[in-house]
């Protein structure tokens, strides 16, 4: 009696992958750009056009949150993460928008570091919204969200490293407050999928 109320429940898994890919690929595009700045420009409009298909992925599975009597997770948790995941693109547009825009040089180990730490927690935020449609993957998805966690971690490490080497060494203070955003702002990114993580692992652990 309540078919006409239910499209797909596979349709919210579909677009949660579908944003999952989208930030795999602005993370691929934004460690290219700070290992091409030259370039910055052109890899930071690819962020933006990514940033822009996450977006309508976000507003699609919201709307289909409200047309759906019946879904497979709970409400709430289904739009807490979309729209988390969703920050994390809008974060990595904000970081390819200040290189671009600041007009950097020349760029940092430690920046570059922190490019590939924000792949590599997107990476495991892809693996694990792919296992999420199956609560036999709970244990898995839980140690790829711990892994998650530990990348945050070492983001924090190479963050404070940074931020430390940077004010003890850098004598130019337009270099240091361009640095410091932009140190700040990858880091962020790692938050942010830490939060992915969270939330996933709360999800898995009510419905497991």
């Amino acid at each position: 009696m309540f078919g006409r109320f239910m499209p797909t429940e596979g349709k919210f898994f579909e677009y949660f992958n579908q944003h999952a890919d989208c930030a795999v690929t602005a993370a691929h595009e934004l460690e290219a750009l700070v290992n091409d700045l030259p370039n910055a420009e052109a890899h930071a409009r690819r962020v933006q056009a990514t940033e822009k298909k996450a977006d309508r992925i976000t507003h699609d599975t919201v709307d289909l949150l409200h047309k759906t009597f019946i879904t497979p997770l709970d409400r709430d948790e289904i739009h807490k993460l979309i729209t988390t995941m969703d920050d994390i693109l809008d974060l990595m547009e904000d970081v390819a928008e200040t290189i671009s825009l600041y007009d950097v040089t020349n760029i940092t180990d430690e920046a570059r570091r922190l490019a590939a730490i924000c792949v590599q927690c997107c990476d495991q935020v892809k693996i694990a919204v792919a296992l999420l449609e199956d609560m036999g993957n709970a244990s898995t998805i839980l140690k790829t969200a711990q892994q998650i966690d530990q990348l945050e971690s070492e983001a924090d490490r190479v963050m404070r490293s940074a931020m430390s080497k940077l004010f003890r060494e850098e004598t130019d203070v337009k270099r240091l407050i361009k640095l410091k955003a932009i140190y700040e702002q990858l880091e962020s990114i790692t938050d942010k999928c830490e939060d992915v993580a969270n939330i996933i692992e709360g999800i898995v652990l009510e419905n497991a």
